[in-house]
């Protein structure tokens, strides 16, 4: 796991400040490369080979800067017949390349971002994984380009202009989509692509070389028994290989949810004596009896780490402007914490990141299996909203009552208006009273992305699944992980993006993953066998934060302080009134809603002053 960057024409290569910018990402190492045209940088953090895997690599006409993990490269190696002279995936890969070019692609697992330059054509090729694990952000205007692994390395290579179209898009979306970052220009490389930058036109031409949307528009023709079978041996092949690809230590995070106890469960077949984590935060579910029964099962290692927010206050900016942007989703800060005290113990950790996603985890997914809620129905829209406009906003987030309301309120839109409202939320319901001007431009690559998506031969539930995987999984949750453990130099795998799981799980037909009101019923079925009883019927939980108590107790006054001020930046977005009547708590919304809400702007605060 690295951190990597690179530039084409740009005056005045700064590599102390850049390499400083990502030695949180590499602090093991750094290495560099330069001719007349180009310059590239690497941070190195070292799990495999760690005696000879220093990049940038070279090897004949090639140089490679590479960021992540192939996880199957021994068994590439084999099946190609490569000789090698070091255990390094990146030698593996920079061969292959050689060898076959951008088709080698397909045959990775892993997770990567990398830059590849032919230093006889003149020509730079860049690449990321098919799920947008490994970050990759590149900057192009004129004849300039650079590219950085994190949004923060790249301001130290070129100065960047803020975008107020896109981040208006982030005050809906709470992330930015597809491409798009705050600043003009640049943009967030996308998934399971390949490119090559041209230094005739100064053009970087993108080609597609994995799309998660053929998968889902084929259906599976396994039964049930079938399907689950294939499931976990593939989830199995994908555990096993993230074992092994490594010289050091992997440890798993283990929660109250069936992802990360399956994944627990058979790692410790692999290994010896597994470490496992489980964390709880004041103020918050804690997890860790049922978390403790999976890890007596299977005789692990276990620490159970007591995360306080004691020091919150004093951390919060730094976390937050850790991802080099507005970034809106609040368990951000308990990921920051838990990872650091994960790294005290080790270098790299399994998670089940991606499970949700790809097996129907979410509570939102259940109405969506019955019903294709993106259609328009006037009378269901009318009707939803007439009994909206007599109900009370629904305050506490798990009830029955919340859900009922949420459906509702998703009812009585369609598009990705009923998206956005079954999705983040932040705003919805408030859009005419809170924006001092509603903007449709921001939105209309992600309209016509979604338009087709809704014309698609499918049900609302793929529909919303396919959807999810490209803008929440891409935006907010991969980025938030990678960042999170990243900041800590502590490496996050996702057995659950395997490459066979990745190409295998769209297929599943719908009703093996919501089975009635049952989530993730197919998974659920395969942890009947593994794990106790008690963690079959448990609901998804991620990290438990407590943002209405952030809001109104922890960090009432920091918060208060940015959004009370005059010169507040939300104000050019958001009506004064509005953002006055919010911090009094008049608006007629949920208190989680108003928290969620809060908490956007504050982001957007603190990014704002960072960049002032």
């Amino acid at each position: 796991m690295c951190g990597i960057a690179g530039s084409i024409n740009i005056d005045n290569f700064e590599r102390g400040k850049v390499k400083q910018s990502l030695n949180h990402r590499g602090p093991d190492g750094s290495g560099y490369y330069a001719d007349e045209t180009i310059e590239l940088l690497h941070t190195r953090l070292s799990i495999q080979d760690i005696l000879h895997g220093s990049q940038p690599f070279v090897s004949g006409r090639y140089v490679i800067v590479f960021n992540g993990e192939i996880y199957n490269h021994m068994e590439i190696r084999n099946k190609y017949g490569l000789r090698c002279k070091t255990n390094a995936d990146t030698e593996t890969l920079l061969l292959l390349y050689a060898r076959y070019g951008k088709k080698i692609l397909e045959e990775l697992d892993g997770m990567f971002a990398f830059a590849i330059w032919d230093k006889e054509q003149k020509s730079l090729t860049l690449a990321r994984d098919r799920a947008g694990k490994k970050p990759l952000y590149y900057y192009c205007e004129g004849d300039k380009f650079c590219f950085a692994s994190e949004l923060n390395a790249l301001k130290k290579i070129v100065r960047l202009q803020r975008d107020e179209e896109k981040i208006y898009q982030y005050l809906r979306f709470g992330f930015f989509y597809r491409q798009n970052t705050p600043y003009m220009h640049c943009y967030d490389f996308p998934p399971g692509t390949v490119a090559q930058y041209s230094l005739d036109t100064h053009t970087l031409r993108m080609e597609k070389w994995w799309d998660i949307d053929k998968f889902y528009m084929s259906e599976s023709v396994d039964d049930f028994p079938d399907s689950k079978e294939k499931v976990e041996h593939y989830l199995r092949i994908a555990i096993k290989r993230r074992l092994e690809s490594s010289d050091l230590e992997v440890g798993s995070f283990l929660s109250g949810g069936i992802d990360s106890a399956l994944v627990t469960a058979f790692a410790s077949e692999y290994t010896g004596v597994l470490k496992t984590f489980t964390v709880s935060f004041d103020g918050a579910y804690d997890e860790a009896p049922l978390a403790r029964m999976v890890a007596d099962k299977y005789h692990t290692d276990h620490h159970e780490l007591k995360i306080s927010f004691e020091n919150l206050s004093g951390d919060i900016e730094k976390i937050i402007y850790n991802y080099g942007e507005p970034f809106f989703d609040s368990s951000a800060i308990p990921s920051y914490y838990v990872s650091k005290a994960a790294r005290e113990h080790l270098t790299v950790i399994l998670n089940g990141d991606g499970a949700d996603e790809l097996f129907g985890g979410y509570r939102r997914y259940v109405p969506f299996s019955k019903y294709d809620f993106f259609q328009p129905n006037a009378f269901r829209e009318f009707f939803s909203r007439f009994l909206i406009n007599f109900l009370p906003p629904a305050h506490e987030k798990k009830s029955y009552y919340n859900f009922f309301y949420r459906l509702l309120s998703l009812s009585s839109k369609s598009g990705i208006e009923c998206y956005l409202n079954a999705t983040s939320d932040i705003f919805e319901g408030v859009l005419h009273e809170a924006f001092c001007e509603l903007r449709e431009e921001p939105f209309a690559t992600f309209r016509e992305d979604f338009d087709h998506i809704d014309k698609l031969s499918m049900g609302g539930l793929r529909k919303i699944m396919m959807t999810d995987f490209k803008t929440i999984l891409f935006g907010d949750l991969l980025v938030k992980m990678d960042i999170a453990t990243m900041a800590n130099s502590l490496e996050g795998r996702s057995p659950f993006l395997g490459k066979e799981l990745l190409e295998y799980a769209p297929m599943i037909k719908d009703k093996y993953k919501i089975h009635g009101k049952t989530t993730k019923f197919i998974l659920r079925e395969i942890a009947k066998e593994y794990l106790p009883p008690l963690f079959v019927g448990q609901p998804k939980r991620g990290f438990e934060v407590p943002l209405k108590q952030w809001v109104e107790d922890d960090l009432k006054e920091v918060i208060y302080d940015y959004l009370g001020a005059n010169s507040a930046y939300s104000l050019q977005f958001i009506k004064r009134d509005f953002l006055r009547s919010l911090l009094e708590a008049k608006v007629r919304i949920s208190s989680e809603k108003r928290a969620k809400i809060l908490w956007t702007l504050f982001v957007l605060e603190v990014w704002n002053k960072h960049e002032a």
